[in-house]
């Protein structure tokens, strides 16, 4: 896998608004932000996306959703959020780094926009 914006954001080559990070993840907020607040959660080992996570990533995985819920309790979003994973081309993901996307500050509707 080549070096992602987001790996030159762990690498801190690249500026990020870092709201968490621990030993395995990073959260930092989404520089084209599609609801009042939108934070991008990743790991930082280098999976392309949840296709290439393997058996050996499963407890990185839910490390992923717990971080989540760490970062949505630290920045108070009480009333609820949306967790979404883009996976591929046709999933719209556009950068191939995983990575969780909590959306928040307003009413979500289905589908989304």
């Amino acid at each position: 896998m080549s070096d992602t914006i987001f790996t030159k954001i762990i690498n801190r080559e690249i500026p990020a608004n870092i709201v968490y990070e621990d030993d395995l993840a990073l959260a930092f907020k989404d520089i084209n932000p599609q609801a009042p607040v939108h934070i991008l959660v990743i790991p930082k080992k280098p999976i392309i996306n949840l296709d290439y996570g393997t058996e050996e990533d499963q407890t990185l995985l839910g490390h992923l959703l717990l971080t989540v819920k760490k970062v949505a309790q630290q920045e108070g979003l009480d009333n609820g959020y949306r967790v979404v994973i883009n996976n591929g081309n046709e999933g719209g993901q556009t950068v191939y780094h995983l990575h969780l996307h909590i959306l928040a500050g307003r009413q979500m509707t289905w589908p989304p926009g």
